[in-house]
């Protein structure tokens, strides 16, 4: 019997991170992101986002700040493209499955759309530790519809 092995090209500047749980008769912990880890960059802010089954929270990007994903309840299937002119990775799309099934930290660069939608159910929840403090008055966000045919990625099947 063969072993197939599957290896994932990231987008340039995308790093995962598998995160541990530790559990014990009262529950468990995970740590979600610390200033130890290569993945840290700075801390501005904490937040999290829920997404309902059958919603699509795509597509968009920023100029200045790196997000950094982690899904505490459910499944999100986090999608990634790289339309950077120049990149070597120009017009490679990732997909993850975040969530309860598969704990990790996802770190997004600037300049790479990304959209998410809940798998299954149940409604998904992300906490973000985004690098730049959210500015109420001029947003680093940058935004196209979820069916923009510039992107190569199709969510039609979400909804199913």
């Amino acid at each position: 019997m063969r072993l197939e092995v599957y290896t994932i090209k990231f987008i340039e500047g995308v790093e995962v991170r598998s995160l541990k749980v530790v559990p014990d008769e009262r529950g468990f912990l995970m740590e979600m992101l610390r200033c130890d880890w290569p993945e840290f960059m700075k801390f501005s802010q904490a937040y999290i986002t829920a997404c309902y089954p059958g919603v699509v929270k795509a597509w968009h990007y920023h100029k200045l700040q790196w997000d950094h994903f982690v899904c505490i309840s459910g499944m999100a299937r986090t999608v990634l493209c790289d339309l950077r002119d120049g990149s070597p990775t120009k017009g490679l799309v990732n997909v993850f499955h975040l969530g309860s099934l598969n704990p990790v930290l996802l770190k997004i660069p600037p300049f790479i759309y990304h959209g998410f939608a809940a798998e299954g159910n149940e409604t998904s929840l992300i906490v973000n530790f985004p690098t730049e403090l959210y500015n109420y008055n001029q947003p680093d966000e940058y935004r196209l519809p979820y069916n923009d045919p510039s992107i190569p990625y199709s969510w039609e099947d979400i909804n199913r």
